[in-house]
């Protein structure tokens, strides 16, 4: 008999009753019913029942106990009564009963439960992380990630992709995202950077001429957090020769349809073929953001023309100082009170912004400041012109066109949720094309690159030259699903004459351009087929096919969001020693109250 199990605690059925078994695993739970000893003896696999009682020369050991002590128990599978079978276990018609044990490691105090769904504080839970993932969910959500990896390889290859590892010590890059640093010993003063992405290595890939590349690539980049961004993530990255963007589409489209279908749970999932494709501008228009959730039915409008002269003089004057005004429905609300819609604009006012107009309308009646001055035929036109019904109501967002696009999406959003019109058990796909390739930066005072300077535009050379800067769209692309970005991609600018004209309406020179991206632009010079790629996030698509919130629910260690890992105690001090064979020297940030000068130099002795 093996040492440890000769079954899984998923695997023993009722056709195993009257065998001797050894089961290994954690106690889960355990239950005392007089005499009678229950415990739940789990593993990586699942739960077995064991009983112990007065027979059982187990029964002291088992008993002194505590939960998560790992054990190995000997004895024979027994049918449990109709009455006590338990349909929810894959072994709930057997029982084990123990006829001797052995305690392979003890278990103390535990600083969280492991049996049940408790909610717990983050910070333990991530101090304890290997504890944490013991839990059901999780551990559930980490096995989740596993197979969708597992399958996207799959689905790649199965397409004729070919799979490569890029370097993780690179150069950095003046653009994109802050760099996490790591210095060189062997070369004082000079830092490798690690991957914000490996985009110049897969380039340079098709440079070589291995023509459909992917990898599950590391990436790092040392930016703010919030839930569904992380400092270390992975992602599906890939990229194609001799490619449009049509090209990308019908390639990517099948495996990711074919990952969220094999993983959704029965919701359904945009077919390949099917996603839309929504042309940025309009994205920002209808749904105030780049990243539209398509479950959601509301529709945002631009009103402009309707308050050019309008009797309600605030929208009158800021559309005279060259703002805008955008509309956003608010669907049956007539059994809505007025406190619902002055929430709404309390809201608006406590994210930063001077406040969300609104109309009422019940019966075909309107009411509120805004249509008493814009007077009811007024109301009816605009309401006419969008469609809207007798018990509808209307927000309204308007101001500066920057800051009326962010209320307005957002606000869709809030009422979408507060109407509950969120369609639910679904994954709905997008794409957002056709991106700006250059836009106005209101502090620089000039032109620069909008999205990814390494876009080809469109229209090439003839675009850079001929066409207004701000008006030159790029083949850039954007997969969207539920209101997530899973990724950003484009056709690459492959022509080193085309990208050394794009940089310099972005103000870079030829200098600039062969100093910061030499390793590129001499690979171009040498023969560069046309290419282009993406980069699924593969974190946030498990975070939404396990239908969690933050994106640290479905990372085996993740990190805080002060970008802190609590079990490891990283990032720590390290010694004199080391940063003396670095040649570093760090300086210490003063207390709150310091005076300037009392920073220090610390490199130990050097």
């Amino acid at each position: 008999m093996h040492a440890y199990r000769t079954h899984t605690c998923a695997q023993l059925r009722e056709s195993n009753v009257g065998e001797s078994v050894r089961l290994s695993g954690w106690v889960h739970r355990k239950r005392d019913h007089g005499g009678v000893l229950f415990i739940d003896l789990r593993d990586h696999y699942g739960i077995t029942q064991i009983v112990a009682d007065e027979d059982s020369e187990a029964l002291g050991l088992l008993d002194s106990l505590k939960s998560e002590s790992v054990i190995t128990i000997d004895g024979v599978v027994k049918a449990r009564s109709q009455e006590t079978r338990n349909a929810n276990l894959p072994t709930g018609d057997i029982e084990v009963f123990a006829k001797s044990a052995t305690v392979q490691s003890m278990a103390e105090e535990l600083p969280l439960p492991v049996a049940g769904e408790q909610e717990y504080p983050e910070d333990i839970r991530l101090k304890y992380r290997f504890v944490d993932l013991r839990r059901e969910r999780v551990h559930n959500n980490i096995m989740l990630r596993n197979k969708v990896i597992t399958s996207l390889r799959r689905r790649m290859i199965d397409q004729g992709f070919s799979e490569f590892q890029t370097p993780i010590l690179g150069a950095s890059s003046p653009e994109g995202a802050r760099d996490y640093l790591v210095p060189s010993r062997l070369h004082p003063g000079r830092f490798y950077a690690l991957p914000q992405a490996p985009q110049m290595f897969k380039q340079l890939l098709m440079v070589a001429g291995f023509d459909r590349y992917f990898q599950i690539a590391p990436c790092f980049r040392d930016e703010d957090l919030r839930a569904d961004r992380s400092p270390e993530f992975y992602q599906l990255d890939f990229e194609m020769s001799f490619v449009t963007q049509e090209d990308v589409f019908q390639a990517i489209e099948p495996v990711l349809a074919g990952v969220f279908e094999e993983f959704s749970g029965g919701k359904t999932v945009t077919p390949a073929g099917e996603f839309p494709r929504i042309p940025y501008a309009e994205a920002m228009l209808k749904y105030g953001s780049d990243k539209p959730d398509l479950r959601n039915p509301i529709i945002i409008t631009d009103v402009t023309h309707h308050f050019e002269k309008s009797g309600f003089g605030i929208f009158e004057k800021i559309v005279g100082g060259g703002g805008i005004v955008r509309a956003i429905p608010a669907p049956s609300t007539n059994e809505k009170s007025r406190k619902f819609f002055d929430e709404m604009n309390d809201w608006a006012r406590r994210e930063g912004y001077s406040g969300l107009g609104y109309v009422t309308r019940k019966g075909g009646e309107f009411g509120g400041p805004i249509a008493k001055n814009h007077g009811p035929e007024e109301m009816a036109k605009l309401y006419d012109e969008l469609g809207l019904g007798l018990n509808d109501g209307l927000f309204f967002a308007a101001g500066k066109a920057r800051d009326v696009v962010k209320l307005a999406g957002a606000a869709r959003t809030r009422v979408g949720e507060q109407l509950e019109l969120i369609e639910q058990g679904c994954f709905k796909f997008c794409w957002i094309v056709d991106f700006p390739m250059f836009e106005y930066d209101e502090e620089l005072k000039r032109i620069d690159f909008s999205h990814n300077p390494f876009s080809m535009p469109q229209g090439e050379m003839d675009a850079l030259e001929n066409q207004d800067p701000l008006e030159i769209k790029a083949w850039q692309y954007d997969i969207v699903c539920n209101g997530y970005e899973l990724s950003s991609g484009a056709i690459r600018n492959h022509r080193p004459d085309i990208m050394y004209k794009a940089f310099e309406l972005a103000g870079y020179s030829k200098e600039d351009v062969d100093a910061n991206f030499s390793g590129m632009i001499e690979a171009f010079k040498l023969g560069a087929p046309p290419h282009g790629g993406s980069a699924p996030g593969i974190d946030r698509i498990v975070m939404l096919l396990a239908d969690e919130p933050n994106i640290r629910e479905v990372i085996a260690f993740p990190m805080n969001q002060r970008a802190q890992d609590l079990m490891m105690g990283a990032p720590s001090i390290v010694s004199p020693k080391q940063l003396r064979e670095l040649s570093i020297r760090t300086v210490e940030q003063p207390k709150p109250d310091a005076p300037e000068a009392t920073r220090v130099d610390r490199a130990g002795d050097a």
